[in-house]
């Protein structure tokens, strides 16, 4: 019996593989597909997304095939520029470009050979899920080869990352909560010629017209994809034909300009599952949601899933938490995913308004509220933080600030590395499991506070005998929310902010344990101390 077995081993079901094999449990992964989709579905991701790839020392190997995204205009009916969404400036906040494009298939290839490579992940392609049974204490996949042959893996939980359609999800009963936004559009994606790509535009761009909403995309290198709407009464097929795409590319390019990738047409869709686990199955990546493309976030959306359940899966398997920790998975991702795709419909439906006289009232009011002047906003603006699940309580003595740090992501700052003096990313020294975070202007105090011994914590003191920055990015988050201290999780997600250590009391616990005021009745909850652990 392995420990977990994940169906589908796309981009989430690789990262969770490949996170869960670095911790050392044993993975069974299987996907119907031998090979990598040959073609760029996903065009996005952001600084989140590559830092979790340095997670799996992926960062340097996948750099080569991205590039910064471009500011995206958004320009009226009357052509006029009305907004625009950009990237945060340097020094970045988790040391890489806060937003980036990148190119798919040879980056999920990187993924794909690094898990393989991991002793405890067992990959298993060409296969195809036909079942799942539930007991107790495990749950039995049954997978069929091409020849048809069926065999049968157990394990304690499992990952349904099948996409879409998941299969997993419909044996398993689990519906989708329809979020009210649904359109057909056009893909198309072109590989640009030096004709063409003097011939378009250096940013990326929101047509925001009535007659035809579309987008256009600067990818890495010379990729460039374009979103166009599809009319009414247009036949989607005819549209994605070669002779229609071509047709509504004549604005921008011809066919002297560009190859044709891939040409698709979609009925974008916002839709969340209602329930993200089922016993000892949980949903996650499009199994779970799926959103309209206007921010580009659905497959950084799945690694974000990935990565808040498989260290989860990793305290509860190795006994370091109750089971229950496992429920907080779905409260904290279906939040984060409802509430970025209600604001990922707002720019879909700003964009795609179809009505001219709201169009322009549109056009008006955003100019209005920007004086005629448009400023960038950084799309990083548009991400939520967590709420609900395993997360501190704020405490009072830090009254605003931390009800909108806690739930966010620290930062991770360049630093010097303690044995080479070389610039090295934070992650590197302090890895990535539970740390508390101390400013360089925390008080002595702070070295007589115990913390939960089952979260295994490791302290960080930000001063000369610690951890030295190079771009002062740690010290402004510290500066910027008031606060001595952060304990953070092992997806780098701010767990609870303190003012000072002489507020701190003792836990009046089961075990005894002291710990920070606040967060009593969520570690009690959800970790236990090495003298008590029960089975998973």
């Amino acid at each position: 019996m392995v420990d977990v077995a994940i169906v589908g081993f796309g981009p989430t079901g690789a990262v969770a593989a490949g996170l869960l094999g670095l911790e050392g449990l044993t993975v069974y992964a299987c996907d119907a597909s031998s090979e990598v989709y040959p073609k760029p579905r996903a065009i996005a991701l952001d600084h989140e997304i590559m830092r979790i790839f340095q997670q799996l020392g992926l960062e340097r190997e996948i750099e080569p095939h991205t590039e910064p995204f471009t500011d995206s205009e958004f320009y009226g009916v009357n052509g006029q520029l009305i907004k625009c969404m950009s990237s945060l400036p340097a020094p970045y906040p988790l040391t890489f470009v806060p937003s980036l494009v990148f190119s798919q298939p040879p980056v999920e290839a990187i993924i794909r050979k690094r898990v393989q490579q991991l002793a405890p992940v067992t990959v298993d392609l060409g296969q195809t899920c036909v079942g799942v049974v539930q007991g107790a204490q495990s749950v039995v996949l049954h997978v069929q080869d091409p020849q048809g042959q069926v065999k049968t893996v157990e394990a304690k939980y499992l990952i349904a990352c099948d996409g879409a359609s998941s299969t997993v999800r419909k044996m398993q009963g689990l519906d989708l909560l329809d979020l009210g936004f649904e359109q057909s559009w056009l893909v198309v994606d072109v590989l640009l010629n030096e004709r063409g790509l003097k011939k378009t535009p250096r940013v990326s761009v929101q047509y925001c017209e009535p007659q035809r909403p579309s987008s256009y995309i600067m990818g890495a290198k010379n990729h460039r994809r374009w979103e166009i709407s599809i009319n009414a009464g247009e036949d989607p097929e005819q549209v994605a034909s070669v002779e229609g795409t071509w047709a509504l590319l004549k604005r921008w390019i011809t066919p002297d300009d560009a190859q044709l990738w891939r040409q698709a047409s979609y009925r974008f869709h916002a839709l969340v599952a209602k329930s993200w686990r089922q016993g000892r199955v949980f949903l996650a990546g499009d199994a779970a949601h799926q959103q309209p493309p206007f921010l580009g976030q659905g497959m950084c959306q799945g690694l974000r899933d990935a990565q808040n359940l498989s260290w989860k899966l990793v305290q509860v398997l190795k006994g370091s938490a109750q089971a229950c920790l496992l429920d907080t998975y779905g409260q904290e991702r279906k939040a984060h995913v409802t509430a970025l795709t209600e604001r990922i419909k707002h720019i879909g439906e700003l964009v795609g308004e179809r009505d001219t006289s709201r169009a322009m009232a549109r056009d008006a009011q955003l100019l209005a509220q920007c004086n005629g002047l448009v400023q960038p906003t950084p799309r990083q603006n548009v991400q939520p933080a967590l709420s609900e699940g395993c997360l501190g309580q704020a405490a009072s003595w830090v009254p605003n600030l931390a009800q909108v740090t806690i739930g966010t992501v620290f930062p991770q700052a360049w630093v010097l590395d303690p044995q080479t003096q070389e610039r090295v990313r934070m992650d590197t020294v302090t890895g990535c499991g539970w740390r508390l975070f101390l400013s360089e202007t925390a008080d002595a105090q702070w070295d007589k506070v115990v913390l939960n011994g089952a979260l295994n914590v490791q302290v960080f003191r930000w001063d000369a005998k610690g951890l030295q920055e190079c771009d002062g990015v740690v010290k402004a988050w510290f500066v910027n929310h008031g606060v001595q201290a952060a304990l953070v999780r092992p997806d780098h997600i701010v767990f609870g902010v303190y003012g000072a250590a002489s507020e701190v009391h003792g836990l009046k616990g089961n075990h005894g344990i002291e710990g920070i005021e606040g967060d009593g009745q969520t570690l009690e909850r959800f970790f236990i101390t090495p003298t008590h652990r029960p089975e998973a």
